[in-house]
Parts: structure tokens; sequence; C-alpha cells
């Protein structure tokens, strides 16, 4: 394990060189000791197709280096220079209505575009052969927030040759694929790979099938064009390389991604995720306006520390994670962009080391006064004055340094619960959610939530787990098609296991499976029939709360532990495993764990709204989301206030 530490992202390019000795003096005085450059400066290192300008990124470099500051280096390629576009102008990626993804601001270009990652493949081997062993130059990052501005899926020239062949190495033959995808139904079976095209512009909706088929094209796109550039990374260095996730995107797979990197970082914004990305209630937006949601970024602590174990086969406690990018202030993306009440930007930072980060950087060192991003407050205002954030990073470096050696170590305590999240189940039922507000992302972050809130410690798990030791609870709502690995860990695990709804509703080739879902050994329970329920229509369960947005009818001999208040059980039970038919509303999510948690022996604690938990191998964390202060454990905790407790 390595000490907790906090860094900030640079961007020597954007200002004068005779600034950049201060600048990284201010940050070293600051407590910061990483810092990131680099991911955007193609340009600059590169301003000509060959001509490269290197000595100036040496010099940054050496200058934050001799401040005691060491280098996260990018890779450029999110960001093409103009002329790479004259070089291959068909690069582009395509929209739904197929129209190109123009050049202007970042993103531009299309992963299956074979010319533009041999160009991305030169830079990296450029950049990996001169500072792969450079002393100052301790992490890499590759490329910056895949999928950012719906730039997964594209459906241009590239990405249709690219797709065929795919579908030929999957499916052999176009009669193999007929039958696989069912294209029999309206006549759209193919003779060739050739006449397959891609599933936009069609009448109606495509068949599910071929859409699910291009949701794992398109994320195997991703998957091999980031390990094309780890690659050539570990060929000349030996330094840990990361990338950059964000917030509730599932346009690829992140735990395959993972495999090929030995950090997992995210960019966490919580105020900016809270307004654009969150279908709250508004007085739930309104009362955490300047806090962000309670549960939302330690979600993504939790899947992060997961997917950065997944390279090196460990437990999800164990995996190595950071937060890339940290809100320091207001944003300039989110539909309307509030200050952090005083205090967040430090509970954001202690949050994420709590949940087993290593390092926090904050974006940005100093707000840009020009461009696209001109609006979002760094450390530094644009006159080099101190923003509000600075003071709060200060003081979480000078409480970093005051821990005694144990406690200044990254990590997690073990958790007894655990949660599964699965890529491909948020594209099947984004491909056919039969009801228009079934999300996938929600139905798993309001399972979690609802733990949260007992003050459980939760891993997250991908969906081919092959062992559960050590979970007394696991929860795995929604997964579409079981794997085998996960199955065969459920019949061995010793715990209580919580599945659906939608458990095994769709075989790989998105068909209904016979015999019908659930399909659990030893669960007598058939779905005989769904409905999805619009908003506003609920079914009241008789031990309280109720479920709404999608309700399965069973047919089942299973002992009932819930129904409706009309007699419809959704929820059923052989021995320790059971099976949800609904979805719940939030008090009864809550009460449905607190009881699984009380038939394990789980610890719980009833905690004050916005009032949450985690444990570290030392220390017990408590943080108050809320705006006014709780008391809890014989500490008064303000607003925006965390406090702690030797385990």
């Amino acid at each position: 394990m390595t000490d907790r530490a906090l860094g900030v992202c640079y961007y020597p390019e954007h200002w004068p060189e005779d600034w950049w000795a201060e600048d990284a003096a201010r940050m070293a005085a600051c407590g910061l000791t990483w810092v990131r450059i680099g991911e955007f400066a193609w340009s600059r290192i590169e301003p000509r197709p060959g001509r490269l300008e290197l000595d100036w990124l040496d010099r940054a470099i050496d200058t934050l280096g001799a401040a005691g500051l060491r280098v996260v280096l990018g890779t450029p390629t999110a960001t093409p220079p103009r002329w790479m576009l004259d070089r291959h102008p068909d690069m582009l990626a395509l929209d739904r209505e197929g129209r190109p993804r123009g050049f202007g601001s970042r993103r531009h270009y299309d992963f299956s575009h074979q010319g533009y990652r041999a160009e991305c493949a030169r830079i990296v081997e450029i950049l990996a052969r001169r500072y792969g062993r450079h002393p100052h130059v301790h992490a890499w990052q590759t490329d910056n927030e895949y999928a950012c501005h719906d730039t997964v899926l594209s459906y241009s020239p590239a990405a249709l040759a690219a797709f065929r062949d795919w579908l030929a190495r999957r499916y052999q033959s176009p009669q193999a694929l007929n039958r696989a995808w069912g294209n029999v139904f309206w006549s759209m079976e193919y003779d060739s790979f050739d006449q397959i095209g891609l599933p936009n512009l069609t009448v109606t909706e495509p068949n599910p099938a071929h859409v699910m088929a291009f949701r794992r094209f398109s994320s195997d796109q991703v998957v091999a064009f980031n390990r094309l550039q780890a690659e050539i990374i570990r060929r000349h260095s030996d330094r840990p390389i990361a990338h950059n996730y964000m917030g509730r995107i599932t346009d690829f797979d992140h735990w395959a991604t993972g495999a090929d990197l030995d950090i997992a970082a995210w960019d966490s914004y919580p105020l900016g995720f809270l307004s654009d990305r969150l279908e709250e209630p508004e007085a739930h937006k309104r009362r955490f306006l300047r806090q962000g949601d309670p549960d939302f970024q330690a979600f993504h602590h939790d899947l992060y520390r997961g997917v950065g174990a997944r390279r090196s086969g460990g437990p999800a406690a164990g995996g190595r994670w950071w937060v890339m990018e940290q809100q320091p202030g207001p944003v300039n993306w989110a539909p309307w962009n509030p200050a952090p009440l005083p205090g967040m930007v430090r509970l954001w930072a202690w949050e994420a080391f709590a949940h087993g980060a290593e390092a926090v950087l904050f974006f940005r060192w100093r707000q840009a006064p020009f461009a696209q991003e001109q609006m979002h407050a760094g450390l530094l205002r644009p006159d080099s004055a101190e923003a509000p954030a600075h003071a709060e990073a200060a003081r979480v470096a000078a409480e970093l340094a005051a821990l005694p050696e144990p406690a200044r170590r990254a990590g997690t305590a073990p958790a007894e619960v655990a949660i599964v999240f699965d890529y491909a189940s948020a594209w099947a039922w984004q491909t056919q959610p039969q009801g228009r507000d079934f999300d996938y992302f929600r139905l798993v972050f309001e399972a979690y939530r609802a733990l949260r809130r007992l003050g459980l410690d939760i891993d997250v798990i991908p969906p081919d787990t092959a062992d559960l030791t050590g979970y007394r609870l696991v929860l795995a709502p929604g997964v579409a098609a079981l794997s085998d690995p996960f199955r065969a860990a459920l019949a061995r695990f010793g715990g209580t296991a919580l599945l659906g709804p939608r458990t095994n509703a769709k075989t790989a080739e998105m068909a209904i499976p016979v015999p019908l879902p659930p399909a659990l050994p030893g669960l007598a329970a058939t779905v005989a029939r769904v409905e999805s329920l619009p908003p506003g229509v609920a079914h009241a369960l008789r031990a309280g709360g109720s479920v709404h947005r999608w309700l399965e009818h069973l047919e089942t001999t299973a002992e009932v532990v819930e129904e409706t208040a009309e007699g419809h059980p959704v929820l059923v039970r052989a021995g320790r495993l059971r099976y949800l038919a609904a979805w719940p509303d939030d008090a009864a999510w809550t009460r449905l764990v607190s009881d699984l948690c009380a038939a394990e022996g789980l610890a719980t604690a009833g905690l004050p709204d916005g009032l949450r938990l985690r444990r570290t191998p030392t220390h017990r964390f408590a943080f108050n989301y809320g705006p006014e202060p709780v008391a809890w454990q014989g500490a008064t905790i303000p607003p925006a206030g965390v406090h702690w407790w030797p385990l």
C-alpha cells in the first residue's frame, strides 16, 4: 500500500514558461505531491506532422520535478490536432443520424479508424521512449475520459467495416448469425456479412440482437484502443498506468478496460452530477445543491476500487484507484453550477481516501481565462490569487501529514456486503427497456444507496466474480444473463444473495430464454409475464413501502417473503437465495436490505439524513452531506464536516 496523497491537474502549455517554477513551488507549499500534465497537448508536442517539439515538455517535467512533484504524463490522443484531420479526413465519428462529430472541441475521433490508431501508437511510442524511465514521471494516463460527449458509438464507414469483421469472427457464417439473431422475423436474413449495416436509420427499432452486438463491438473497440497504448507504454516503462473514467458512464465495459491498467481513476464532480446525471426529486436536489448526492461519489469510489483490482486479479477491496479530477468549485458544463458549501472540497477528498483512494488530484491548478472551460473553477483564480478550494486542499494535506504512519496508508477495511455491476446489462436494458424509465444504473444505485443508509461498507464486484468468500450479503439486481463463474460462486456461497428483478431475462443474443427466467437452481419460481409501470403508478407492499416502474408476475411454490397489497408475490426465498420480482421504492429498499442484514447478523446503523460512514483499516469516518449539524457517536459534525474515530 502507498501513502495517500494530493495532486492537481496542470497545463504548462497554457501559461508563460516563466510562471512554471512559481506554480510548482506554490503547489508544493500547498501540500500537493502529484501533478498531471500533457493529456491535451498534442498540437504543441507535434505542431506539424512529424515535427516534434518536446524540449518544452522536458523543461516542464524537470521544473515540476525539481519542486518535489511527481508527474502523471497523459497520452494526448483525446485531442488530435487540426492537421490530423487533413491527413485522415475520414477519422471523425458519425452520430446516429450520420452527421460527423467535427473538429473544434475534443474527442473528435473514431475508435475504429485504423489510420488514427496508427497515429496514436506512433505518438505514444515517442512519449514512452522518451519519458518511460524519466525520474520525475511516476505514472501514466491513457487518453482522457473515454466515452465523454457520447463518443463510443460511431456510425461511420470505419465502424461499419470493423463491425462486419467483428461479426464474421464471432459468428463464422451469416447463417449462424441469422439463427442467433432470429432474423427470420420480418425477413431480416442476410446472405453475406457485407450486407449487414449498422443499427441506425431503420424505419422502426432495429433488431435488439443487432443493437446488442453493436454495443459489444463498440465496447471492444474502446478496450482494444486502450490496450494498444498500455502495451506500448509497458515496453518502455515500469510505472503504473491509469485511465480516468467518468461518473454514470456505461457505454463501454470498464471491467474489461481495467484488465490492461494498473490503476482505475475517475473524475469526480459531485455538484455537476447532481444537477446533470441524477433523476432525483427537486427537494433532494435543493437540499444537496452545494454538497452533491450523499451516495453518488461513494458508489463510484467503490466501483473503481473494484475495477482497479481487475489486472491483478485480487479482491475488489484491494484495487488501486485514484480520483484523477476532483471538483474544486463551480464547474462549467452542468445545467446549473453552484459553488460548493464551505468544507465540501475537504469532505470529498477525505471520503475518497476513506474508500481506499491512493491519490486525489484537483482539477485544475489555475482557472483558464479562455476557451470552453473558462467558467470552471480551479485552486487559483485566473489572476493567480487563491480560490476558496486552495485552503481546503492545504488543510487536507496538513491533516494527512499529521496522521501516524499506519493511518496514512491507502486502504479500506474488508466489506461484508457486495453488489454486482454489469455493463452488458446496462446495454441490454437500454436496448429493450420495455419501460421508458427502466435504467440499469439507477436500479443498482438505489440498492447501493439503501445499503449505505444503513452505515454498511460495500464492495462493487464484476458480473463474472468466481469467489464470494468473505461476503455475507451479495446483491445482484437486474443482471440480464448470469455468467457461469458467478452461478458457480452462488452455488458455493454461504451467505444471503438477493437477485432480481429481470435476472436471466435475456440470452446473450437478446432473446427470451427457455426455461423462463429467473431459472435459478433450487428456486421454484417462473416469471409468467412482466409489466412496466408509468410514473405515478405503484403497488403498495403489505409490510410497508411500494414497488414501481417494474413488476413481474410469478408462478411459484417457493416461500413468499413479500407481496403486494393485492397478494402478488414480489420477494420469494429458497434457503438463503432470494428473488426480487419488482423495483422497490426507497422505503421498501431500506426495509428489505435491513431484513437481509438482520438475517445475516450484520450490524447496521440508522443514520441521520445525509450522514454516511466508511471504515479504513485504522479508523471509522463519518461524512455529513447535510446542510445542518448532526450528532453521532458523541460528536457533533457540522455541515460539510468530516469526523473520524480510531478503530
